[in-house]
């Protein structure tokens, strides 16, 4: 049990020092930003992230029709 705990253990502390390879040695390394929005691509398409999406429909209109309920 503890074998495989320590391997465990091991295998981990690998895989996250390979991922923070270009972060910890790059000159003001980040993790890449994944998000839509920030895409050029996806901006060219016009595919926006759902929760910018959604804040913009949530807005109040100052055009809008006030309803009258009967």
């Amino acid at each position: 049990m503890l074998k495989t705990l320590l391997f465990t253990l091991i295998i981990v502390a690998a895989c996250m020092a390979l991922l923070a390879i270009k972060i910890l040695f790059k000159k003001n390394g980040r993790f890449p930003n994944t998000h839509i929005g920030h895409s050029a691509a996806m901006r060219k398409r016009g595919i926006n992230c759902v929760q910018s999406m959604d804040r913009m429909e949530r807005k109040e209109n100052p055009h809008r029709i006030a309803e009258h309920k009967s």
